[in-house]
């Protein structure tokens, strides 16, 4: 997926109104954001796009493909090689958290997703892109969560209603890759 691609599949008014975009304000506070499972950190800078000078992404993954940069735009990518399905005491207080491609690698998704609750700031944005099929693909899809099961299991009171964004086919051609964003209560 091209840097473009993955912008468009992400840009949504969840992501824009959260994050004050297409430009963010003059002053607008720094934003704390991590991306799990960032791989080789595509969606990782199309998320530094929507982000206000001076925020930070923690890229975490078993072996992070980006490198520790700061983009034209200000944004600070800090990679971290770690599980991101494990307890990380870095992950607390965060604004808004990416999984990009890697929700499908949970096996228990209600439990996870009651730790990425507990990471997020009231109000704070969870920014969901995945294959929208719930049939696996042994290595590369194992644990998959189309948007219906997505929205079965982002629910009140813990959640606000997930918002559907756009869809890009996938290369894969088993089914469309879809954004899905969700606000913590």
């Amino acid at each position: 997926m091209t840097h473009r691609d993955a912008v468009s599949l992400l840009d949504h008014s969840a992501l824009r109104g959260f994050t004050r975009m297409p430009m963010p304000l003059p002053g607008h506070p720094p934003l704390h954001w991590a991306d799990l499972g960032c791989g080789a950190g595509t969606f990782t800078v199309a998320l530094a796009d929507y982000l206000p000078a001076g925020s930070t992404i923690d890229a975490i993954d078993l072996t992070p493909g980006i490198k520790k940069q700061t983009t034209p735009a200000g944004i600070h990518i800090q990679p971290m090689a770690a599980d991101f399905t494990l307890p990380n005491p870095a992950l607390n207080r965060l604004d808004g958290i990416l999984m990009a491609n890697s929700l499908h690698y949970v096996n228990d998704k209600p439990a996870f997703l009651k730790t990425l609750h507990a990471a997020l700031k009231p109000g704070g944005l969870l920014a969901l892109v995945e294959y929208d099929t719930d049939t696996p693909v042994a290595r590369w899809v194992p644990f998959p969560v189309s948007f219906t099961t997505a929205t079965r299991l982002l629910t009140p009171p813990h959640w606000q209603t997930p918002q559907k964004g756009n869809t890009h086919p996938s290369a894969f051609g088993r089914s469309r890759l879809y954004a899905a964003f969700a606000i913590r209560k």
